[in-house]
């Protein structure tokens, strides 16, 4: 059942939360691929009631020129999950946003590193989404993918913050054969940016193997491999604490450590992860 407007989507939610039955939430931006797919196979695993919200959301885009380049393929979208949600939520921004989002979230110090600086204001822009789909469609579980690890830590702080009975499920990365992390932004790729693009994680895995643990080097290694792909150019690479985010000196530093990367690949935007421990 495809849903447009919220008042429809809160009527038949209310009527499954009250036979029961448990409810799981996966939000998308559409464009969906087999890495939307997994989040939402493993919805309708551990739920009677799976959900997939389908919204180009436009308070997240700091680039206009990139939320009108977003991709947008609803049709082939909807013939891509039809077996697997029993819901799809696709509304307008008109229908979201019938009067102007006016929401500010403090996420602290989780914000001022790595998409932070560089996206003003694009984590307010999801967490005015997530909690609107949160608040509309009151899910047992939300699932995201670990691809975007510091938007899957902001959700968590949200949650947190408001006291939210959701439990935040993170899901792994699936990737290409090549080792390409998938990602909606993929198809905007031209084919021998495509092949190019395979070389972020291989030189992520690689310098995950260095006889070091001086994070400096590491990322001088990264950023050297990554000058050396004619089609790259990095905007940053990151090796944080996977709690807090913040960057560490030494992998020893703490018991959970990731890199985070974000490189254009020509024009195309693309970001990636490992983790180192």
């Amino acid at each position: 059942m495809v849903i447009k407007t919220v008042e429809d989507l809160q009527e038949v939610l209310f009527r499954v939360h009250s036979s029961g039955k448990s409810v799981g939430l996966v939000p998308t931006m559409g464009a969906l691929h087999d890495g939307h797919l997994s989040l939402i196979k493993r919805a309708r695993r551990e739920n009677q009631a799976t959900v997939c919200s389908i919204f180009v959301n436009p308070t997240q885009f700091n680039n206009k020129e990139d939320l009108e380049k977003y991709p947008r393929t609803l049709d082939d979208d909807l013939k891509m999950i039809e077996d697997y949600v029993d819901f799809v939520f696709a509304p307008t921004a008109e229908e979201v946003y019938k009067e102007p989002a006016t929401e500010h979230y403090d996420f602290g110090d989780l914000e001022k590193v790595m998409e932070g600086p560089m996206r003003p204001g694009h984590f307010n822009g999801v967490a005015i989404i997530v909690k609107r789909l949160f608040d509309w469609v009151k899910p047992e579980r939300a699932y995201f993918g670990e691809k975007d690890f510091q938007q899957l830590a902001i959700i968590k702080s949200l949650v947190k913050q408001y006291h939210l009975d959701i439990e935040v499920i993170p899901c792994p990365i699936v990737r290409e054969d090549s080792g390409l992390a998938l990602s909606s932004r993929n198809k905007r790729l031209s084919e021998y940016e495509h092949k190019q693009a395979a070389n972020i994680y291989r030189i992520l895995q690689e310098s995950t193997h260095l006889e070091t643990t001086d994070v400096a080097k590491i990322r001088q290694f990264v950023a050297d491999e990554i000058a050396k792909v004619d089609t790259f150019r990095l905007e940053y690479y990151e090796i944080v604490d996977g709690e807090t985010l913040q960057p560490i000196q030494n992998l020893n530093d703490t018991d959970s450590v990731v890199g985070c990367i974000t490189v254009y690949c020509g024009e195309v935007r693309l970001i990636d992860n490992i983790r180192y421990k």
